[in-house]
């Protein structure tokens, strides 16, 4: 007996949902985040290090750029903002305790970085002026 010809079945009907498009303010500090996110990868490779990874995410969250120099494993935390000062002020207590949770998951899947020494840093980043690095912005026990 021959299989059933699919073009005869009963045809199922799908309801189809369109997607809500995202609000243009959304958008934009989306792409203001991307862009930031490679200025400091930039600058953070121009002072000698290495990225591993760039936008890591985990259940815990998200880490911006982790990098490499030497014995040293940085995991970065980006944030732009209109001023240095105020993107400073942007990496809270809450964030610090995400991306430490996030940068233990990161040990977990890349346990031949398990020896390293480990610093949480941050760049910052603002219109018209460098990336400011700020090595050891935090530390795990925040």
């Amino acid at each position: 007996m021959a299989p059933p010809d699919p073009t005869l079945a009963p045809k199922r009907s799908r309801k189809t949902v369109a997607a809500k498009a995202p609000a243009p303010e959304r958008v934009a500090a989306f792409r203001i985040g991307l862009s930031a996110e490679s200025r400091a990868a930039a600058y953070l490779i121009a002072k000698g290090y290495r990225i591993l990874a760039r936008r890591f995410r985990t259940p815990y969250g998200e880490i911006d750029i982790v990098a490499k120099r030497r014995s040293l494993l940085a995991f970065v935390e980006v944030k732009a903002r209109a001023t240095l000062d105020a993107a400073a002020y942007a990496v809270t207590p809450r964030q610090q305790k995400r991306i430490v949770g996030a940068a233990n998951a990161w040990l977990m899947a890349h346990p031949e970085h398990a020896n390293f020494d480990l610093r949480f840093d941050a760049v910052l980043v603002a219109p018209r002026s460098l990336p400011h690095h700020l090595p050891g912005a935090f530390d795990a026990g925040t």
